[in-house]
């Protein structure tokens, strides 16, 4: 369960990042957060594993006080917690595997990870992480040599190699042309289905967030203004978020659908990604 309690983040500049949050996700949702930049939404997921620290309320994660807790704590948290970013944040220069095999540094000895070792056991939970967003033939290949698609899936994978209760993924398919974004998602809803690990994401297409969300929350100037299904996210919905009513036509062609296209099923997609 992660529980916001009258939480607000005010930034050092005086900007109010978030206002009184009060919400409950429980374990093993799939929610999808969505509003204008600056909305609070980044905010609201960066808190959840004290990337941003609140200024007030209170913040609990799996039964575990986020909100002042001790620097012990918040790597114990973290370890929990597996975090996804817009840009990926691999190390180009050396393999996918190594780089999955970093979700595993939490549980490593420290003298193995100095010297670069790792056991059996984690080298097998990286290989079934990769497995798992099928890119496991690219074991071995730098990471610089990916496609931006690829390179998401790699950091999806080392999330997975952690172990987590939660995933955070914040802007995880920005950076990502419509196909491949589609992909991305498909494989977060996959491992959520599957794994029930609670999943948090950022997005700002709205007909993604409608297509794999099971619940959508919309933000504006740091307030939570709609909190339901993605069935009641009409375009009404989104009007009271955005300030208009906004869809992914405003950014693909004219009644292009994207989930419907060939090869965006996860498999055999490497020229979309």
């Amino acid at each position: 369960m992660i529980r916001f309690t009258d939480v607000s983040v005010r930034y050092a500049n005086g900007v109010l990042g978030l206002d009184g949050i009060n919400l409950e996700i429980p374990d093993g949702q799939f929610v999808v957060v969505v509003g204008l930049s600056g909305a609070g939404k980044s905010t609201l997921v960066r808190s959840i594993n004290a990337l941003v620290p609140t200024t007030s309320g209170e913040l609990m994660v799996s039964g575990q006080r986020v909100d002042g807790a001790s620097k012990r704590s918040l790597r114990e948290l973290r370890s929990r917690v597996g975090m996804i970013f817009q840009s990926f944040n691999l190390v180009t220069r050396t393999t996918v595997l190594k780089n999955v095999l970093v979700g595993r540094l939490h549980a490593t000895p420290t003298l193995l990870s100095i010297f670069g070792i790792y056991r059996p056991a984690d080298v097998e939970l990286a290989f079934e992480a990769l497995e798992r967003v099928g890119i496991v033939e690219k074991a071995y290949t730098r990471a610089s040599q990916l496609s931006g698609g690829q390179q998401q899936r790699v950091a999806i994978a080392r999330v997975l190699a952690q172990q987590p209760n939660v995933i955070l993924a914040d802007e995880p398919v920005a950076s990502l042309d419509p196909p491949t974004a589609n992909m991305v998602m498909r494989d977060l809803q996959r491992i959520n289905r599957d794994l029930g690990i609670t999943t948090v994401v950022n997005l700002h297409f709205l007909d993604l967030a409608r297509g794999y969300a099971e619940r959508i929350i919309g933000m504006r100037e740091g307030r939570i203004v709609f909190d339901g299904p993605p069935d009641e996210a009409d375009d009404e919905v989104f009007a009271q978020i955005y300030g208009r009513s906004l869809t992914a036509d405003d950014i693909l062609p004219t009644g292009q659908d994207v989930s419907n296209r060939e090869g965006v099923d996860g498999t055999g997609d490497e020229e979309l990604s």
